[in-house]
């Protein structure tokens, strides 16, 4: 089989047939883009004819949904949002809490080594270093215990302490410590008596701080169980002045993004407008959440920030398409023109939103707190497109009607001619300032937006500039530098389970955390060590092999005196195992050294009257160093590797695992899931944009963008937590909605030089990328004053992000697309009188003569 036509003979049939599907899958692309094109074109004229209800119904369904929001409630348990929801620590603790059940309802000892319950602790350290067991603090100590015992809410149950900062004579004398640690158990039997706890805390910690002001040679740090939780619903508390601010910031100058000298053509109401719509989206969500059950926590404070990257560029943009309309057309024209110019790449990155944030509500997702704030968002986003089809549209169609009646953009009024204007003061002209369509001669072809300052400065300035010859070779070596910091900074990513980077900081969290692993942090939480099978303790191999296990611990608890006990039991009495077990239990009862160790075994009687010991446990603490979390994390890991290989059947446990546990792969998970489903995404979206390069062109931006974010947010000292993940999953679709506009004009435009499509792309789309940047840059400003870790780590990752993304916009992809594919190769082909291109049949002939025609004509 051969080709032929015009080009002669192309190579046979497989290259007739490669040329054959690329030009029916390009047909097919273009069909499907001029359909939704019509079809938003044909959405936005009849927006256009029924202003009035598409204007009316968001608002009326926002303030019904959101009044809902006025009694919302709060999540109270931490650890239902971020300690991970499928965590085998979890179920080593039910496993704990079945073999050794702790019994608060006694005057016995428990405490937080296998549950926290309700507690109260103060650390006591002194501004001079001094030796806390000296007689003048030792007597400061008891008064302050004194105190304590005297608050009437609650039962006392048991008082503990520890030392830090010790220094010692010999291996078990202590010489001096610099701080103390009391703790105080609550108990916690029913609803009530948790209630008389937890009041009992907030007295405690009043207690604390008012024999603090007495005594200020010394320094309290107090710390409840509750504290975690208050600290970390305080961040919204001490954000509300702030989220203020920034509102006020943000409408101020999305007002003065959209004004113009013009005041005919000037359109501050729709800056204000799309401020608007972005909040009756996120108020409708907030709606919809609280009435399906959902609480409310200091993560969703992220939302708004989210919601305004994305709904006012898509309002901007819509602006920009605005101004390219010719304004003798009518306002429903122009409005079918705007949808079907801006509304698909809208959509289309709206799509993106839900795909990704989707996935991260899914039951993939282990984090609650992250699932939960993926599917508000998702909700907020899926209304935010709504609003903007029929809210912002018909805001549109008013400001057109406005403007095609020479009316002012502000007052309404409407604009005297020039002639009249001539007799009015200075002030009053410089109000009424508007260029009359009469006053432009028809030869020319200047559009009456150029006066906007942002379009004039792209257009006079920047795009010549950053398209310059000598421009270029400094953009790619600042690229190089930038990917060459961000490598350094991803090559030092370090996992943040640290829960005190979600609290706000001046709290009592953070001052405890603080002085905890300042004085107490060269041991690592008490580790519970749970044998849960019987084994024969008398056997001195099996000690031995309980001893392996736990080399390389301090011991604490009974477990070295047991064993030596053990060994001289049995090597004096020879006894078998039953008489043993017997001696064994009644020992522990009556001898003044084990009977409050009685706990810590567990005996159980069979039919036959034999006692045997069916489970016991110890507790241990491992030496650590400056980097406790890493250590301690492995230190699990290994400690339960070795429990499915022992021979004696074993589990750690301590409630900090609960957080720990699977952590890394838990916050990483959402991230890894929406990076997929994006690449997913953009490949099958390469059959709705007239060509598939853009999309390959947009995951290579995506990818640069956030190594850089990741990398740079590290050198900035930002860990990848919860946070920080749900940050960098938004950074996929806010770099798809800056980027994929420019990119979509540049790699469609023909017949001109690469340099010149990317001045176009910029002049097209550049001052809506502006615009929405300037606006979302000053809305983060404020939030970088917060007193809190959760709004740091925000304000650093998204400012990272719109940082990076408007880099890439502006400097990156304007100079790489000027030398690199596609290519833009200056057509000089003749045209014939009608303008048309016509290509000659294409003749496909096999062997046995069989004849194919497919005719192709391009206009």
């Amino acid at each position: 089989m051969v080709l032929r036509g015009p080009w002669g003979s192309c190579g046979g049939p497989g290259a007739a047939l490669a040329l054959l599907r690329a030009f029916r899958t390009r047909m097919l692309r273009q069909v499907l883009h001029r359909g939704l094109g019509t079809s938003f074109s044909r959405l936005g004229h009849f927006v256009a004819s029924h202003p009035v209800f598409f204007a009316s119904a968001p608002v009326l369904i926002s303030i019904l949904l959101g009044a809902s929001f006025s009694r919302y409630q709060v999540e109270e348990s931490v650890e239902h949002l971020l300690a991970p929801t499928h965590s085998l620590a979890k179920i080593e603790r039910n496993l704990v809490d079945s073999l050794f059940p702790v019994n608060r309802s006694k005057h016995r000892l428990y405490s937080d080594l296998q549950t926290p319950g309700r507690y109260g602790r103060v650390i006591i350290t002194s501004f001079r270093k001094a030796n806390m067991l000296d007689q003048h603090h030792t007597d400061l100590i008891l008064k302050l215990h004194s105190a304590v015992t005297r608050i009437q809410d609650g039962r006392e149950v048991y008082n503990g302490h520890q030392l830090g900062g010790v220094t010692v004579h010999s291996k078990d004398r202590v010489k001096s410590a610099e701080a103390i640690q009391l703790t105080y158990y609550l108990q916690a039997i029913n609803s009530l008596n948790d209630m008389v706890a937890e009041k009992w805390e907030s007295i405690f910690c009043d207690t604390v701080e008012l024999f603090q002001k007495s005594n200020r040679k010394v320094k309290m740090y107090p710390f409840t169980s509750s504290s975690l939780k208050e600290d970390f619903q305080k961040t919204s508390r001490v954000s509300e002045r702030y989220l203020i601010t920034s509102l006020v910031l943000v409408v101020t100058l999305a007002i003065l993004c959209c004004s113009m000298q013009d005041c005919v053509r000037s359109k501050p109401w729709l800056g204000l407008l799309g401020l608007l719509t972005v909040t009756l989206a996120t108020l409708t969500a907030a709606g919809i959440i609280n009435l399906t059950g959902g609480k409310y926590n200091s993560t969703f404070l992220g939302i708004p920030f989210v919601m305004l990257g994305h709904g006012l560029y898509g309002t901007f943009e819509m602006l920009s398409s605005w101004r390219k309309t010719r304004e003798d057309q009518h306002v429903k024209e122009r409005t079918a023109a705007v949808f079907a110019d801006s509304m698909l790449s809208f959509s289309l990155t709206t799509a993106m939103y839900l795909v990704t944030f989707g996935i991260g509500a899914s039951p993939f997702t282990n984090i609650e707190a992250a699932r939960i704030f993926c599917c508000n968002s998702c909700i907020a986003i899926f209304f935010n497109y709504l609003y903007v089809l029929s809210f912002y549209g018909s805001s549109l169609v008013f400001t057109g009607y406005i403007e095609n009646n020479y009316q002012h953009s502000i007052f309404c009024r409407k604009v005297p001619k020039p002639e009249v204007l001539q007799e009015k003061p200075a002030w009053y002209r410089f109000l009424l300032t508007a260029k009359f369509s009469e006053d432009t001669a028809d030869s020319e072809e200047t559009n009456t937006y150029e006066s906007h300052l942002l379009v004039w400065f792209l257009k006079r300035y920047y795009c010549d500039w950053i398209t310059n010859t000598y421009v270029k070779p400094f953009v790619v070596l600042f690229y190089l530098v930038y990917i060459s910091f961000a490598l350094m900074g991803y090559l030092q990513v370090s996992e943040g389970s640290d829960l005190s980077n979600i609290v706000a900081t001046a709290t009592r969290t953070i001052e405890y955390t603080t002085a905890q692993q300042k004085y107490f942090s060269n041991y690592s939480p008490v580790i519970g060590f749970y044998i849960y099978e019987s084994i024969e303790y008398w056997n001195t191999s099996v000690q031995e092999d309980v001893l392996e296990y736990t080399k390389g611990f301090v011991r604490i608890s009974w477990f070295e005196s047991y064993l030596n006990y053990l060994r001289k039991l049995n090597i004096s009495t020879g006894l078998p195992k039953k008489n043993f077990t017997d001696m064994l239990r009644n020992s522990f009862l009556k001898t003044p050294q084990f009977a409050h160790f009685s706990e810590d075994i567990i005996f159980s009687k069979k039919y036959n009257n034999e006692v045997d010991v069916v489970a016991s446990r110890m507790f241990l603490v491992a030496k650590t160093m400056e980097t406790k979390r890493e250590e301690l994390y492995d230190l699990l890991e290994t400690l339960r590797k070795l429990s499915l290989t022992s021979k004696v059947k074993f589990i750690v446990f301590n409630p900090s695992f609960v957080y720990m546990d699977r952590y890394a792969s838990s916050v990483g998970a959402p991230l890894q899931n929406s990076c997929i489903s994006a690449l997913f995404l953009l490949f099958f979206s390469a059959f709705l944009v007239a060509d598939s390069l853009i999309n390959v062109w947009l995951t290579l931006t995506v990818a640069s963008v956030e190594f850089g974010v990741i990398g740079f947010m590290t050198l900035w000292k930002v860990e990848l937590d919860c946070i920080s993940v749900l940050c960098l999953i938004y950074g996929i679709n806010y770099t798809i909605d800056n980027c994929a506009p420019l990119l979509s004009t540049f790699v469609l435009g023909k017949e001109f030089t690469r340099t010149k499509w990317v001045k176009n792309a910029l002049e097209v789309h550049g001052v809506a990328i502006l615009q929405s940047y300037l606006c979302y840059i000053v809305g983060l400003i404020p939030l970088a004053a917060v007193p809190s870790n959760l709004t740091r780590t925000l304000f650093r990752c998204l400012f990272l992000i719109a940082l990076v993304t408007f880099f890439h916009c502006f400097a990156i992809l304007p100079v790489i697309l000027t030398f690199l594919p596609p290519s833009k190769k200056k057509r000089k082909e003749k045209k014939n009188p009608e303008n048309r291109e016509e290509i000659e049949c294409v003749e496909m002939v096999d062997m046995d003569s069989t004849r194919v025609v497919d005719q192709i004509t391009t206009v």
